[in-house]
């Protein structure tokens, strides 16, 4: 799942353990959108396309499916370009078009039941595992027989038994001196008696606060004040870290709470397919209707932002819930979307553990014999998708993990940042040489929140759905070309950059490469040369 970077940790005295914050360098509006040479950041050169290669020419419409924590349908700039399916959009609680989802109407949610209840927390599928495992392996001793087979499954086990505490120490550190920092804060607030949104290092320098505590938590936010753009900006952020890692505790990392017990399905039987709801929405939709908005937000309304694409509709599948997603729910979330004609898939979600990979790979194999075009954002974890695997991805396996074909029509994206600076690769992208395809913006990307609203957020998340907008831009106005044959196209237009970037190997150290290094494009995507691509593939095509 996509988390955002947060500002800082700090210590139960508010000592500074932990610095990350971004500054947005005054970018120009619809940043991932432009072009290199002509505004002088590092976007797909979307609008140069529109403006000259693909001028007067004709398109046809195609869906594109976000798998996801859920969309807001009636947002101003996506109410006009949702798919909705004319066979059954009658909310009367009948299946109109008799295909086991009831009043689908612009898609379906796999982490619901049918009274209407929804799914919002989950825990990491580490947690899951460690649950459904504890009770065969907690009572081994140094005598227990077992065979070579259960020691390497006992093992493995061990290993995620440290990965969980040192997640779970992690998280109560953080949520205690989050919630240290926030409480001083909120009391500076009250003090200061004004909107959060005018408070200025004026303000906090007029205070004469009483404790040491108060006086660190004053320079910490005139610091942070600059770099967020704003008193209310690092207010938002601050309490974003603070529901973080209180969610981690309470829900993620928590063992005893499971919440699949609301969906009502059978959840071992991975081939159950009916279950869920039509709201497509759900409690929190910030991360999908972003996602969507990066994808096809109206390019034609005057309002809001322009998307990727501008001839496609946004089929909505909420399967990802706050915490890490059900290889079940992925599973029947492609499945889904390619019954319903989906021709690009975007999928901003991973997690570092597979509980039932097999009926994922299933599910992508469907989806490579129906000419579906999947795109996976690589994750923000800085590291190396080729030693630490991120979930799904495009490798089939074996029960023993062991590789056993790879899914040709997948594209697996990094982020990057719109300048030739430090910010060229996004710090907390993911690489890998042979698991990561291509690039993309994932840094200060604006686009659509709930309510008709628009904020800036960052991540793999981001970058992936410039990708599928990219496809479904191509697939719309060169219907001709199959999945695979527009992977090749994205792949083989990018911009290859001979600048250096720096990444976080495993055992901490830090390592210069190229863009070439860790990935197998080399590049960013590039939608005017993608076009351009095209177009030759045609004439080749047609000799």
């Amino acid at each position: 799942m996509n988390l955002k970077r947060l500002l800082y940790v700090f210590a139960i005295g508010l000592t500074p353990i932990l610095g990350y914050a971004q500054e947005n360098k005054s970018l120009p509006e619809n940043w991932f959108n432009l072009d290199y040479e002509k505004d002088g950041v590092l976007g797909i050169s979307t609008e140069r396309t529109y403006e000259s290669l693909l001028k007067g020419k004709k398109s046809t419409p195609i869906i594109v499916a976000v798998l996801d924590g859920g969309v807001d349908v009636n947002h101003e700039d996506l109410k006009n370009i949702v798919w909705i399916n004319p066979k059954d959009s009658i909310s009367n609680g009948v299946d109109n078009d008799k295909n086991g989802f009831i009043n689908d109407k612009y898609g379906w949610n796999f982490i619901g039941n049918a009274t209407g209840e929804n799914v919002h927390f989950d825990n990491l599928e580490l947690t899951r595992l460690i649950r459904k495992h504890a009770p065969k392996y907690d009572g081994v001793t140094a005598s227990t027989v077992m065979t070579d087979q259960e020691k390497r499954a006992y093992n493995a086990y061990l290993k995620m038994v440290d990965a969980y505490n040192e997640k779970l120490d992690e998280a109560k550190y953080g949520a205690l001196n989050y919630v240290a920092l926030k409480e001083n804060i909120d009391n500076l607030v009250k003090s200061i008696n004004k909107d959060k949104s005018a408070i200025t290092t004026a303000d906090l320098d007029s205070l004469n606060p009483p404790g040491n505590r108060q006086k660190i938590a004053i320079r910490i936010a005139k610091e942070e004040i600059e770099k967020a753009g704003g008193f209310e900006k690092f207010y938002d952020d601050l309490t974003e870290g603070a529901n973080y890692f209180g969610n981690q505790v309470a829900y993620h990392l928590n063992k005893e709470y499971d919440s699949r017990s609301i969906v009502g399905d059978n959840y071992d039987d991975a081939r159950e397919y009916h279950y869920g709801n039509s709201d497509v929405t759900g409690p929190d939709a910030l991360h999908g209707t972003h996602v969507a908005g990066i994808i096809a937000a109206d390019r034609k309304n005057n309002i809001g932002i322009k998307g990727v694409a501008n001839d496609v509709k946004i089929l909505s599948v909420r399967l990802v819930p706050d915490g890490d997603e059900r290889d079940k729910d992925v599973a029947n979330g492609i499945r889904y979307a390619v019954d319903n004609g989906a021709k690009v898939i975007n999928m901003s979600f991973g997690k570092g553990y597979a509980y039932n990979k097999n009926t994922v790979d299933e599910a992508v194999k469907y989806a490579m014999s129906k000419d579906v075009l999947l795109v996976h954002a690589a994750g923000n974890d800085s590291e190396d998708n080729d030693i630490s695997p991120n979930y799904p991805n495009k490798f089939y396996t074996d029960s023993l993990g062991a590789i056993t074909g790879v899914a040709d029509a997948w594209i697996t994206v990094g982020a990057t940042g719109p300048r030739k600076d430090d910010e060229l690769l996004a710090s907390f992208s993911n690489y890998g040489k042979a698991s990561v395809d291509v690039f993309a913006p994932g840094l200060y990307i604006n686009s659509t929140a709930p309510h008709s609203e628009y904020k800036e957020e960052q991540g793999t998340s981001m970058a992936a759905p410039v990708v599928a907008g990219l496809a479904g831009m191509l697939r719309s106005y060169y219907p001709q070309l199959s999945a695979l044959e527009t992977k090749e196209i994205i792949m083989n237009s990018v911009t290859k950059l001979d600048d250096s970037v720096r990444i976080k190997l495993e055992d901490g150290s830090y390592k210069t490469v190229k863009l070439a290094d860790i990935s197998i494009s080399g590049g960013i995507v590039n939608a005017y040369m993608a076009v351009q691509k095209a177009n030759e593939y045609l004439i080749k095509k047609k000799k």
